[in-house]
């Protein structure tokens, strides 16, 4: 009987943290990125749960994005510095012989800078790779691709790898990314998991609204 217990009493606690990753899910990508770093500012445990239901999802691919990105960076000179946009558990930095500035709500490593994502704490031109693995969440798109057009030196490399049910119009989506600064360099389309694109950065963004930058929210039904 006791037995029995646990395993109900486990089930529940389960489908609670399920319900609470799905509302904490929702609010992320449905909400700007200062409402976000308010979020998290206001209960950090809350982004543990979240990071914790987010790796349970990942886990079930065939692949990891952030292992792309990886193999990526190792083909490239070390000396390139990297700026990582939602780091979660820094990763990508402690795969990679490069300079990563690691950026996120809460911090998951010791490498975390806490800060809103459309506001990092880097100078202009400072980075020779932007990377977002995941991370393009929050309803100011446009204002957080800026930032990472604003770190990137001219020329630099922005890496985006993303949910591939997210995209409503991909050709849309990459015509708004010219009028932010950046040239389609390539696009991995290939998995029914997650899209990787690579872009470098032509000049500074263009003012005005970009039209085509939307992304559907990544939200996870109930089972």
């Amino acid at each position: 009987r006791s037995g029995r217990a646990a395993a109900l009493r486990a089930r529940m606690e389960e489908r609670l943290l399920g319900a609470r990753f799905r509302y904490l899910n929702q609010q992320l990508y449905t909400g700007s990125s200062r409402d976000a770093a308010r979020l998290f500012r206001d209960d950090p445990a809350a982004f543990h749960l979240y990071h914790r239901g987010f790796e349970r999802q990942v886990r079930r691919w065939p692949e990891r994005p952030v292992q792309r990105i990886v193999r990526y960076l190792r083909r490239r000179p070390a000396s390139l510095v990297v700026a990582d946009f939602g780091c979660g558990d820094c990763t990508l930095a402690a795969s990679v012989k490069n300079q990563v500035h690691c950026f996120d709500l809460v911090p998951l490593s010791p490498r975390v800078t806490v800060c809103d994502m459309a506001k990092v704490p880097l100078a202009a031109e400072a980075v020779d790779v932007a990377v977002f693995c995941l991370a393009l969440m929050g309803t100011n798109l446009q204002e957080i691709l800026g930032e990472a057009n604003r770190v990137l030196k001219l020329g630099g490399t922005l890496l985006v790898a993303e949910v591939a049910s997210r995209f409503e119009d991909t050709r849309a989506f990459l015509r708004a990314m010219t009028q932010l600064g950046f040239k389609t360099v390539s696009k991995d389309l290939s998995s029914s998991y997650f899209y990787v694109l690579e872009f470098t950065k032509t000049g500074p963004a263009r003012p005005g609204p970009a039209p085509g930058l939307r992304l559907r929210p990544c939200l996870y039904k109930r089972r």
